[in-house]
């Protein structure tokens, strides 16, 4: 059965819309552990940074899901909570796992925005253009992650295959549901 191309518009932005709702919750985890236990002021100014640019993101998509009334996913709830343990648990692995984070999920979604940007026509511009310019966002928030110490040597690869494990799948099940 092949998807409509308003089916398949849909999945992009309900997908979306939890992707980048799930990358502030990351932040805010990694935030939640510099402003409690793990005190860096460098990496929470980074991580603040970057959390603004994924709000901007999470906005548009929110304000897509509401003009073309498309329902987001019914895993929210549970994608904010493992979103903020995530964040939380890698920062107080270190700064190393912390920015690994990022790295690892900026790589999944490289590929999901380039897969995206690659079925979108002239019909859906706007959300094309945007999803280009979130893609560059992200991009640039991996250059910082391997700036700023995030490595896959050692254990690292592990909680790595993990990370984009959990992304893919979070991708899967928040396109249908």
């Amino acid at each position: 059965m092949k998807k409509t191309k308003n089916k398949l518009v849909e999945e992009f932005i309900r997908v979306d819309h939890a992707g980048e709702r799930g990358a502030v919750k990351i932040y805010e985890g990694q935030l939640l552990a510099l402003n409690t236990i793990y005190k860096n002021d460098e990496l929470k100014d980074t991580i603040l940074e970057m959390r603004e640019h994924e709000r901007e993101h999470c906005d548009f998509f929110e304000n897509e899901i509401k003009k073309r009334k498309i329902k987001p996913t019914r895993f929210l709830p549970l994608w904010d909570l493992l979103g903020v343990g995530l964040g939380f648990g890698t920062t107080l692995l270190g700064k190393k796992a912390a920015m690994l984070c990022t790295a690892s999920v900026e790589e999944v979604i490289d590929k999901h925005y380039q897969d995206q940007i690659n079925q979108l026509g002239e019909d859906e511009k706007e959300l094309r253009d945007k999803i280009i310019k979130f893609r560059e966002d992200e991009l640039h928030h991996k250059d910082i992650a391997y700036e700023e110490g995030a490595s896959k040597t050692g254990i690292y690869s592990i909680l790595d295959k993990i990370i984009k494990t959990g992304s893919k799948i979070a991708i899967n099940i928040s396109e249908k549901i």
